[in-house]
């Protein structure tokens, strides 16, 4: 989609929620200038590299290409007055700049919104911070995961509490910030001005916590670590072995999909068991529930057993790592390639995937 191709995005933001907008808005077609600083070699995800990755060569890492998907990259140090007089005049042509500077920094540097706005009074100034504006804390995914109730809250009975695999707090920011900026781009256009918009990842994360904030808010329920199981519904994210060894989840809503699930597994005596006749009784004897459906499960092949119960409507799922995820057909067309200057042939996955259709 070009929905956005007359729009000049200035990128002064590194690493992961900042970026991941900007690539947001270049997968739309905006123009998207990204200035890295020259002090420090760039984005510091560069050299953010796995060890299957060669430190020494002067390719990009996987994961900074994940998000700088179609930029044009420049390098800039605000400290020098040349540098940030270009940024000036870029600021002068450009629709929005995204920012992620510790507080106090954008002012010292004068890349602050105050500062800006100068140059180009319809200039939308997207910030994120940690903690936000009145904070001096600075912080990367995991703290935020953790002081936010989401680190506590994942991991196994067993386990202590685990980060998630991906920094989801970042995303869940940028996707607050990308949604501010669209209504900022609708204000503009109905009054002509620019204005900030700020975000930060502590109140993304706590307006992420949805029914799990609610559970305690409403019910003083803690939510304890249950692996991949959901604390209001069972069978939900229950794991089982199949025949062939290999792991699917269920995710049973209500008590027709498990009288359904019952009778792919001919075991229909199951959904009349006093223990298991509605969700509220299923969650509370579903270690009895799984230990009767484990058997049942793993009489059949994986492929043959998702296959029956998609045909019945019971929500079901392979559990997949990467490599099986992108041997998908919806997922290889997903993958965005990108040839860089140094001749790397990078490859991420798309962030946008709503259609838009007259």
């Amino acid at each position: 989609m070009t929905i956005f191709k007359n729009l000049q995005i200035l990128e002064l933001a590194s690493v992961l929620a900042g970026p991941s907008v900007g690539m947001f808005f270049a997968e739309l077609g905006a123009k998207v200038i990204k200035v890295e600083n020259a002090r420090t070699g760039g984005d510091v995800t560069r050299k953010w590299k796995l060890p299957s990755e060669n430190p020494n060569s002067n390719h990009l890492s996987a994961y900074y290409c994940s998000v700088n998907w179609k930029k044009e990259v420049i390098l800039a140090d605000f400290n020098e007055a040349e540098d940030r007089q270009k940024i000036y005049d870029l600021v002068k042509t450009s629709d929005i700049v995204i920012a992620n500077f510790k507080q106090g920094a954008d002012k010292k540097l004068g890349m602050d919104y105050a500062t800006l706005k100068a140059f180009n009074p319809q200039l939308i100034y997207a910030q994120l911070t940690a903690f936000g504006a009145d904070s001096k804390r600075t912080a990367f995914d995991v703290v935020l995961q953790a002081e936010s109730g989401f680190m506590y809250m994942n991991g196994n009975p067993e386990s202590s509490p685990a980060k998630m695999p991906v920094a989801l707090i970042d995303l869940l920011a940028a996707h607050q910030l990308k949604e501010g900026i669209l209504v900022a781009l609708l204000q503009r256009q109905q009054t002509q001005k620019g204005c900030l918009v700020t975000a930060s990842l502590m109140e993304s994360a706590i307006a992420a916590l949805a029914n799990q904030a609610t559970n305690w808010l409403m019910a003083k329920h803690i939510p304890q670590r249950m692996g991949t199981l959901h604390p209001n519904i069972a069978p939900y994210g229950e794991m089982f072995t199949s025949q062939d060894d290999k792991l699917l989840v269920l995710a049973i809503g209500n008590d027709k999909q498990f009288a359904a699930l019952c009778r792919v597994l001919q075991s229909e005596g199951l959904a009349n068991d006093p223990r298991f006749q509605n969700n509220a009784l299923r969650v509370q004897n579903r270690q009895a529930l799984q230990s009767l459906l484990q058997p049942l499960m793993a009489a059949h092949q994986r492929a043959n057993l998702l296959q029956q119960l998609e045909a019945h409507q019971v929500p079901a799922g392979a559990v997949r790592n990467m490599e099986e995820v992108f041997e998908l057909p919806m997922a290889q067309e997903m993958i965005l390639k990108e040839t860089r200057e140094n001749g790397q042939v990078t490859e991420r996955v798309r962030t946008v995937v709503f259609e838009l259709e007259e």
